[in-house]
């Protein structure tokens, strides 16, 4: 099955340099006062969200804010700015940044307290479901929050079976890069991506152990992605798959295909990625409106 997403690439960025450690309206006026002589973490900022109105405000956000939350650095606050500090970051309302928090409490990344203020769960589960609703952001999200390695790169020949993806290349450059959870090491997913070679020059290798190649391509180098196509499938592990992820050989997992279009209609690129089917399952939600 095949699901197309759309994403608007343009102009409007959010309202960025939100404090990550203000107190909740009516807080206690002592809240996230830091003792003498200890340094003050640094804020929580989440990352920008240029939003598509075609898609539900509030999942674009929270999705956006999730991926900010599992890539924030280790020690950083764990206090999240304000309802209205976040509607305004992201240019909603506080009405949908309130629904928005309600799926991440539910998820278990954050706690809500009256009084007090909204927290970041420090031992919050790092994986989830793969839920994709046709945002650039829903698959930042998915893919954050986990150590990674990056196995290796290099020029490769265009592999036969994504010679369609790049008619105009002999060869693509190759990036590999395996994930763990973050708190147990355990191996939950490995990467494959082939990507532009003239788009490949301008990315810095360090950031794939930051951050997902879709953030890479987009924020680092600039791609204005205008939309992914997505492939999920159930297949058995192979030798290669079941070493990196320590599962038994022709056990089951999630193999994910996401292409990578950009603004021009070009794919830059194609990413394979395999799941361990006893750490993930996959569902899609189609929207009625």
């Amino acid at each position: 099955m095949t699901e197309s997403h759309e994403t608007t690439t343009g102009a409007r960025a959010a309202e960025s340099g939100t404090r990550g450690d203000a107190a909740e309206s009516g807080g206690d006026a002592g809240a996230g006062v830091t003792p003498v002589g200890r340094a003050h973490p640094p804020a929580f900022a989440p990352d920008s969200l240029v939003l598509n109105r075609k898609l539900p405000l509030w999942y674009q956000v929270s999705q956006s804010l999730r991926a900010s939350i599992l890539g924030r650095p280790q020690d950083a606050s764990l206090r999240l700015p304000t309802e209205e500090q976040l509607a305004a970051h992201y240019g909603v309302s506080v009405l949908t940044m309130r629904q928005a928090l309600k799926e991440l409490e539910t998820e278990g990344l954050i706690s809500r307290h009256r009084r007090r203020g909204t927290f970041i769960e420090p031992r919050a589960r790092r994986v989830s479901p793969v839920r994709l609703l046709g945002s650039v952001d829903a698959i930042v999200a998915q893919q954050s929050g986990e150590a990674t390695t990056v196995l290796g790169h290099g020029t490769v020949p265009v592999p036969g079976d994504l010679a369609e993806f790049f008619p105009d290349c002999g060869e693509v450059v190759s990036y590999r890069r395996l994930r763990r959870d973050g708190e147990s090491d355990e191996p939950t997913n490995w990467a494959e991506n082939a990507v532009r070679p003239d788009i490949a020059a301008r990315i810095d290798v360090a950031d794939l152990e930051r951050w997902p190649m879709t953030k890479v391509l987009r924020d680092g180098v600039g791609v204005r992605i205008s939309r992914i196509t997505d492939t999920v499938e159930a297949r058995l592990a192979d030798p290669v798959t079941a070493e990196l992820l320590q599962v038994p050989l022709l056990s089951p997992i999630l193999h994910y295909t996401g292409v990578t279009y950009d603004d021009e209609g070009r794919v830059v690129d194609v990413a394979r990625i395999r799941y361990r089917g006893d750490r993930f399952s996959f569902s899609v939600t189609v929207e009625a409106h």
